[in-house]
């Protein structure tokens, strides 16, 4: 297949499949009588990142994992720089700072710690095992609060009927993993037929290809005006990004770490979250998609150079 025409199927499956995955998860919530951004934060978000677990499984077992890293850490960029910006510049998103006080110091911190442990050059089996610990203790958190809201069954639009929630939620992913897939094996074929290098591949395009699951997944719940699903993906997915993929990947295979360009994306990645942060009305601003986007302008002009 022409690598154009599968970067074309891929963005069009992403749409169909975005909603219809939406759908699913606003109505697992319904069913569950749990909040949609538990939802998004756990079931979304860990199901949008299979595409990051498959891209580092892969490049771990064939030796070579520094794909991974620069898929997810890239990945983790675009999730906010690119994707949630995007969202933004259609409309503000409103979110209580209390709503996001479990993802946002985890997803804020992760980079850090991605950075600390690598700073002998090397994410070893042990500093991977480190992650999908953190990882843990995260999701039990989640888990824990989830029970707490069980006890109240909050109105959210959506499928109701379970059985058909969990259909729209299989086939809507099926939907985004195939597109993903398409986007990422075109756009690599593009980009290696002008000799650029594998770390920026990973980087840029095949992160971007491999975040189509939450571009998709986050422009169609906003559209729907399920602001929670959104941010909660966005979040939960770099959570998931960064210590659940990152530390199966080191688990499998030590990674070797070239500082030069993994700083610039740990930092990126950092500051990007930070702009997520609601005001004390609880609203991340609209203007706030113009400086995201103009953070990844220049992320990719320092990456790619």
């Amino acid at each position: 297949m022409n690598h154009s025409v599968a970067v074309v199927l891929g963005a069009i499956g992403a749409g169909i499949g975005g909603d219809l995955f939406v759908r699913g998860v606003v109505g697992l919530a319904h069913w569950a009588r749990v909040s949609a951004g538990i939802i998004g934060a756990t079931v979304a978000a860990f199901a949008t990142s299979s595409p990051e677990l498959s891209v580092a499984i892969s490049s771990a077992l064939d030796q070579k994992p520094q794909i991974s890293l620069g898929d997810v850490l890239g990945s983790n960029v675009v999730n906010v720089a690119l994707i949630l910006a995007l969202a933004l510049l259609i409309a503000g998103v409103q979110s209580s700072r209390d709503s996001i006080k479990r993802d946002f110091p985890a997803a804020l911190v992760t980079p850090i710690v991605i950075g600390l442990l690598s700073l002998d050059g090397v994410l070893s089996q042990l500093d991977g095992f480190v992650l999908l610990s953190i990882f843990l203790v995260w999701l039990i958190a989640v888990i824990l609060e989830a029970r707490r809201q069980q006890s109240a069954s909050d109105e959210v639009l959506g499928e109701s009927r379970s059985w058909l929630a969990v259909i729209l939620c299989v086939v809507g992913l099926g939907l985004l993993i195939l597109a993903a897939h398409l986007i990422v094996g075109g756009a690599t074929g593009i980009a290696l037929a002008f000799g650029v290098d594998e770390f920026v591949i990973g980087a840029t395009i095949v992160a971007v290809g491999t975040s189509m699951p939450e571009l998709a997944t986050t422009i169609v719940s906003r559209l729907r005006g399920h602001e929670e699903v959104a941010l909660g993906t966005i979040l939960g997915s770099n959570i998931f990004n960064s210590l659940w993929v990152v530390g199966v990947a080191a688990a499998i295979s030590p990674i070797a770490v070239n500082w030069q360009e993994v700083s610039v994306a740990l930092v990126f990645g950092v500051l990007t979250v930070i702009l997520t942060f609601p005001t004390s009305r609880g609203r991340i601003e609209r203007r706030r998609g113009a400086v995201l986007l103009a953070l990844y302008l220049v992320y990719l002009v320092i990456i790619i150079n």
